[in-house]
């Protein structure tokens, strides 16, 4: 790592086992540096104001203010820190509610260390991904009534792009990283990072997790 900073990050969950078990486990990357941990949302900003984490592995059940609030709180801040959220899934409006809020990456409790860490490297790099586990999940959890307005929202969306942009928005669904996207498209990863930056910006969605969820609800 020399000449290179660790990935700075801060865990909040309000279960101190989880907690001292998932900083063990970070700790155990190279790439990463626990900077801090908290057991409630409310404690989260003074915490970020502390530490400058890069990535906060966010629990969404807490006694105080939730892992939703705490997320949207931390989003519309100055160059906020990216989140990771990290939970049972026990309530599908919690997952919605934090994707709407902006988290960058959202993954199962038992995802294997190794995907935990590579959630958050990629998400510190600016690449936001959902587990596909969790986007079959989410799906299928989707009220049958709502999924033909679901379909044309999408199809509304996904009609401003360009030819080239829905292939790139595609893939994205399909939960691919910039450098398979790259692979498989002939491009650049930077290239690749700009379709995906104008992608956000033509259909108003905040980040790639919501664009995933777009992409699966029309198959392109």
């Amino acid at each position: 790592m020399a000449g290179v900073s660790a990935i700075r990050v801060l865990v909040v969950d309000d279960d101190p086992l989880v907690r001292a078990g998932l900083t063990l486990m970070l700790r155990g990357a190279d790439e990463l540096v626990v900077v801090g941990g908290v057991a409630d949302g409310a404690d989260v900003a003074a915490a970020v104001d502390a530490h400058a984490p890069d990535v906060v592995l966010m629990d969404i059940r807490m006694p105080g203010l939730n892992g939703i609030d705490a997320t949207r709180l931390l989003r519309r801040r100055p160059d906020p820190p990216q989140v990771v959220i990290l939970t049972t899934f026990d309530a599908d409006e919690h997952v919605f509610g934090a994707l709407r809020a902006g988290a960058g990456g959202f993954l199962l409790k038992d995802t294997p260390p190794e995907g935990i860490v590579d959630a958050v490297l990629r998400v510190a790099a600016g690449e936001p991904i959902l587990s596909p586990d969790v986007t079959r999940r989410l799906i299928a959890h989707l009220a049958p009534e709502t999924e033909d307005r679901r379909r044309d929202d999408a199809r509304r969306l996904l009609s401003r792009l360009s030819d080239r942009e829905r292939e790139v928005a595609a893939a994205v669904g399909r939960g691919r990283s910039n450098a398979d996207i790259a692979a498989e498209l002939h491009m650049s990863v930077g290239t690749v990072k700009s379709y995906v930056s104008r992608i956000l910006a033509k259909t108003g969605l905040d980040n790639r997790v919501q664009l995933a969820l777009i992409a699966h609800d029309d198959p392109l």
